[in-house]
């Protein structure tokens, strides 16, 4: 697919040539060289998608659920068939590194679509309310408009698609205008293990196209992960239709180290914990808070640890840092570290452009003496960008995590597991990782209070109740709840 110009959408089960002139151009971050390009999706192609999602739905919802399980776990081996074209796809164009690339468009996406396969295998429409005399249905809750980002977009859509599937809903896929050739990938892997026309459809493109999505009459639910500033103008377009939105928003996170905390520990897991993806993850803890007795010690592992990082070609497998993932990200990212300068900082890492011919790179950067009020404490910037700030005490160091607009991801690193447990339970936040402890795929993920709204994705999140009073044989028609 790479080096293509792509003219074609995925809609009712074929390629249909786009209702639109226009092309987005795709552009390797790394070598800065043409990827491909793919239609900048019309309104009109958004809508021909929602309208055979629409006529799709009754079909897929009433399926029995072990076939669409048995569908979806087919597409999990048939994306496991193709996992390490997939992974260098997203690389050519978002600049990961490629065995990042390869846990988070490989190895999980093929998790997400078996979870959730063996969940759908098990789902019962039907069950009896809780004293067990009358109906509880659980239906779908229609078509589902899905939007995802460009930093990591095989998991995010496994994340959404996945579940919405599982509960029979049809969807319209809309990728980031940055990485949309392996979404359409997704839909020749739809078409060859057999889903139903119109129950998977991908439209490239880029704002206007989303905003359709969210308009669309035909589409019942929005699913979005992208920006704080774009779920608010998501979720108010939705909430004026009235229609039900789930977003995973920005963050601000922060990396808690108590007193007792192990260095070495803290050190092997930084660069995941804290800059995953050259800082551009949503839940990247960029925010390190140390405790003051040692602080010295944790800025000398910091810096040790990211002056020896290797920065360069994503696709050598010594990598860490790869480029940003364009031009104006790494604008964007200088902005910041020269914001925190003039504010009176301290850099006492990095800060500039590594010596690489090509590509958007910006160095691994360390930011000290900072205060609360400056922008890069309390602004996602979306790079290699750590500030360290000291915390005198549990208490001061739970205030300082908290003291943030955002609260989507966490981590508390303590040789005390119940005291490290005490600090997280006081976070203000969804999602903590005590001492680099991985979280599982069905593990609720929900974003508190500018990083998310509508809650965590799962089956339930596609569902809607509805209660049958007077039915004659409640155990004819539906599963007891004690059984």
């Amino acid at each position: 697919m790479i080096g293509s110009r792509h003219s074609h959408i995925y809609v009712d089960g074929v390629w249909r040539t786009s209702n639109s002139d226009a092309f987005i151009d795709l552009t390797d971050p790394a070598t800065e060289d043409w990827v491909g390009s793919v239609p900048d999706g019309s309104p009109a192609d958004v809508a021909s998608a929602a309208v055979a999602a629409h006529a799709a739905l009754r079909g897929w919802a009433e399926a029995p659920s072990k076939d669409r399980a048995a569908l979806i776990a087919a597409l999990a081996d048939r994306f496991d068939e193709r996992r390490e074209e997939i992974a260098h796809l997203v690389t050519a164009q978002n600049g990961a590194v490629i065995s990042r690339s390869r846990r988070t468009n490989g190895t999980r996406p093929i998790a997400l679509y078996r979870h959730y396969a063996e969940e759908a295998e098990s789902f019962e429409p039907e069950v009896a309310s809780a004293d067990g005399n009358n109906i509880v249905r659980r239906e779908p809750v229609g078509v589902v408009g899905i939007i995802i980002p460009w930093n990591a977009p095989q998991s995010l859509l496994a994340h959404k698609l996945a579940p919405a599937l599982a509960a029979g809903c049809t969807v319209v896929v809309k990728p980031a205008q940055e990485t949309p050739l392996d979404s359409l990938l997704i839909g020749e892997l739809a078409a060859a293990v057999g889903f139903p026309p119109g129950v998977i459809n991908v439209v490239t493109g880029g704002r206007t196209t989303g905003s359709a999505v969210v308009d669309d009459p035909n589409i019942d639910m929005v699913s979005f992960t992208g920006s704080t500033d774009a779920g608010r103008v998501i979720a108010s377009r939705a909430g004026h239709l009235l229609k039900p939105v789930v977003a995973e928003l920005g963050g601000k996170s922060a990396a808690v180290l108590l007193d007792d905390a192990d260095l070495e520990l803290f050190s092997d897991n930084l660069v995941t914990t804290c800059l995953p993806n050259t800082g551009q993850v949503c839940y990247s803890c960029t925010r390190v808070i140390a405790p003051r007795a040692r602080f010295s010690d944790v800025l000398e592992v910091v810096t040790s640890c990211l002056a020896s990082a290797q920065v360069g070609d994503p696709l050598d497998p010594g990598t860490v840092f790869g480029p940003l993932v364009s031009a104006a990200q790494r604008a964007r990212v200088e902005d910041y570290i020269d914001s925190a300068r003039a504010e009176g900082a301290r850099v006492t890492l990095g800060g500039g452009r590594p010596s690489i011919a090509t590509g958007f790179y910006v160095e691994p950067t360390v930011i000290v003496d900072v205060d609360r009020t400056m922008r890069v404490f309390r602004e996602e910037i979306f790079g290699p960008v750590l500030v360290v700030v000291p915390h005198d005490g549990d208490e001061d160091a739970t205030r300082m995590a908290n003291d943030s607009s955002y609260g989507l991801g966490g981590a508390v690193f303590s040789r005390d597991v119940e005291r490290a447990t005490a600090v997280a339970r006081n976070m203000h936040t969804g999602r903590i990782s005590i001492n680099a402890r991985s979280h599982g795929v069905s593990d609720p993920a929900e974003g508190y209070k500018d990083s998310g709204v509508g809650g965590s994705l799962d089956i339930s999140s596609h569902l809607r109740l509805k209660s049958i009073a007077g039915v004659a044989d409640v155990d004819r028609h539906a599963k007891s709840p004690r059984q």
